[in-house]
């Protein structure tokens, strides 16, 4: 096996090998049925809308790794941020610094983009991850903050309940 990689920003074509490693990921984060994506949704939402971007780790010529980011904005800071969605590498891949290759790549768009800050989640479970993020990278858990997230369910629910108080309100 090859341990020479590069990092790259993913294509067009890359659709295909992105699902794939979206797939590897819901699986290895026990979840496959969460992943839902579609090459269609894929190609529309990263490629022609642009809501998030992808950069892939490519070792002997097949994609080993994914870190799929994207932008948001800090009211704090008054800048922007990049926001890490997702970072797989394929288990046989690990260990080759294909993750601190990505983070180093990442920080670059950051800086080019201005960015105040970068931020990601990780899997309370995955200590080998937070282990990598806090001792080689020197990032910090933020252990003041809980996440939250409305899926589609709870958005159509929201947008139902909005419409029955403004109907109560009338």
């Amino acid at each position: 096996m090859s341990t020479e990689f590069h990092i790259r920003p993913a294509t067009k074509n890359d659709t295909n090998a992105i699902l794939q490693l979206i797939y590897d990921l819901a699986v290895y984060e026990r979840a496959p049925e969460a992943a839902k994506a579609t090459p269609e949704l894929l190609h529309e939402n990263l490629f022609e809308k642009q809501y998030a971007h992808a950069l892939l780790a490519i070792c002997a010529g097949k994609p080993v790794g994914l870190a799929l980011y994207f932008f948001n904005y800090s009211t704090w800071t008054g800048r922007p941020g990049l926001y890490l969605e997702d970072l797989y590498v394929a288990p046989e891949y690990r260990k080759l610094g294909i993750g601190k290759a990505f983070f180093g790549e990442l920080g670059k768009i950051a800086k080019e983009k201005g960015c105040a800050r970068m931020d990601w989640s990780v899997l309370k479970w995955n200590q080998p991850s937070i282990d990598f993020y806090e001792k080689k990278l020197g990032a910090k858990a933020m252990s003041e903050w809980m996440a939250m997230r409305l899926e589609e369910d709870g958005i159509d629910s929201l947008q139902k309940l909005l419409l029955e108080e403004g109907a109560s309100k009338s």
